[in-house]
């Protein structure tokens, strides 16, 4: 028996265009055009998928919502001060609680002096009063109210040390490997960071986990205590993004981490570091703009389609179907479709007898600007072993055949 690779130079035969979940995530970047600088402030450049990328921000992590890839990156696992993008950790939390049944939107939760003195943003909750968690939530993911966040921690957890216990264990099973959480607000602490990677992160989960609470980012502005306040998230009152959060701290500089979609591909944005909430916006809608223009998602193939049909030695039935065991979605820029290159490694001939869904061998999907992608293929049918003398006409038949 030997290994036998079947090569597709370029996938267009095995394209669909329906977008659905796959892995993906390293990158091998090829060399692009830098785009233009945004003139007097100084940029470097970040890493992408076509190649170097300028941008103003200091940390930088552009995610495909549907596959999971990184597009564009630059320092994106350097720890940073994430400002109230910590927020975006604190409302995890708080979901969690909504889905375990443990607290309710009407539910009433006291305002202690700690939340009333809360410096920064606030949303000015009242002096021993009881606020509504729904308004809660929109105080600090609108208003970016630290009040709003300590009336919540201390609410779900009886003191906001012990939230932030919850916060950095929650962290650390999404993952977030950058993070770790001193406050439930994002007060400049030493030792209180997260990473660009990280910020994306919870903002996938966001939106994954909890659908039914995504729309709290996405209002352009609340009022609470005959107090009206516009959506800290430029972009969101832009009509550009459809939510998540800002921050904004001196060591951290401005930051921004927003998710958009269009013709049903969505990105999720996490930047930090830039010099102005003004170039914090500008920056974000640019990098949108070049991340829908530059990229496309691509079904190469779905799950339980025929791949190849690999032939079998003493089996009833000479060749078995070998079947993709899930869609593989990618995404690419455009026009590269044509230059992925789809290979089929297995034994061949394969030895029966076969059972269905036994593994067989891979698909190996490479050139698209990612690592070399593996799935696995299996039998789409059972094909049993030939009789003892079938087997004896199959071998005698081959002897006579190779002379």
């Amino acid at each position: 028996m030997h290994t036998r690779r079947f090569l597709l130079a370029g996938a267009t035969s095995l394209l669909v265009s329906t977008p659905a979940w796959a892995a993906g995530r390293r990158r091998h970047p090829a060399t692009a055009t830098p785009a233009a600088a945004e003139p007097a402030i100084p940029s470097s450049p970040a890493n992408s998928l076509i190649g170097p990328i300028d941008t103003i921000a200091r940390w930088a992590c552009i995610v495909d919502y549907t596959t999971g890839a990184v597009i564009l990156e630059k320092a994106a696992d350097e720890r940073m001060p994430p400002s109230s993008l910590t927020k975006m950790m604190t409302a995890y939390v708080v979901f969690s609680m909504l889905r375990a049944g443990r607290l309710t939107l009407e539910q009433t939760l006291p305002v202690s002096e700690k939340a009333w003195r809360m410096q920064g943003s606030k949303m000015f909750v009242p002096l021993r009063g009881a606020v509504a968690v729904s308004d809660l939530i929109q105080g600090m993911v609108i208003q970016s109210g630290n009040d709003a966040c300590i009336v919540l921690a201390e609410g779900i957890a009886g003191s906001e040390d012990q939230f932030v216990s919850m916060m950095n264990a929650q962290a650390a099973q999404l993952g977030m490997t950058n993070s770790h959480f001193l406050n439930a607000t994002g007060w400049p602490m030493d030792g209180h960071y997260m990473s660009a990677r990280d910020v994306a992160t919870i903002a996938m989960h966001l939106i994954h986990d909890f659908p039914e609470y995504y729309h709290f980012f996405s209002e352009r502005s609340f009022t609470f205590n005959k107090i009206t306040q516009e959506n800290r998230n430029a972009l969101v009152v832009r009509g550009v993004a459809d939510g998540l959060k800002t921050g904004h701290t001196d060591a951290g500089g401005f930051g921004l981490c927003a998710s958009a979609e269009r013709g049903g591909n969505r990105v999720v944005m996490a930047i930090n570091g830039l010099p102005s909430s003004n170039a914090r916006a500008n920056e974000g809608e640019r990098l949108f703009e070049w991340s829908f223009v530059n990229f496309e998602n691509a079904t190469l193939i779905h799950n339980g389609a025929v791949v190849d049909n690999a032939p079998v030695w003493l089996g009833q039935a000479p060749t078995v179907p070998l079947v993709a065991t899930r869609d593989v979605t990618l995404t690419l820029p455009h026009g590269w479709q044509n230059r992925v290159h789809v290979g089929v490694d297995y034994r061949s001939p394969v030895p029966a007898p076969v059972v269905a869904g036994q593994q067989l061998g891979e698909m190996v999907i490479t050139n698209t600007g990612l690592a070399e992608i593996r799935i696995p293929l299996v039998a789409g049918a059972a094909v049993p072993r030939l009789g003892l003398m079938g087997r004896a006409s199959a071998v005698l038949g081959r002897k006579l055949g190779h002379g």
